[in-house]
């Protein structure tokens, strides 16, 4: 089940799949999933509610936060100012 969620596009699952396979290997990026996919259907069990998709681009956004917040203690640390402004 886990490589099957690996290879439907634009899913949270693949992402995941594909995000760990890079760095740590097929095997261990399927096993990963297959834990996801548990934890899904436990949560989706006890609280009988619908499993919500997340999307592929879950992962970007959360490391894109990480970053700006890490960029910004470090500029802090080095006795920078910041002001934090949305281009878009």
């Amino acid at each position: 089940a886990a490589r099957a969620a690996a290879r439907t596009k634009n899913t949270y699952l693949s992402s995941q799949y594909h995000r760990l396979a890079a760095r740590r290997g097929a095997n261990r990026a399927a096993v990963a999933v297959a834990h996801s996919i548990l934890t899904i259907v436990y949560h989706i069990l006890k609280r009988k509610q619908p499993y919500i998709e997340l999307g592929p681009s879950y992962y970007e956004e959360r490391k894109r936060d990480t970053v700006i917040k890490q960029s910004i203690k470090k500029l802090e640390s080095l006795g920078v100012k910041v002001i934090v402004e949305s281009v878009a």
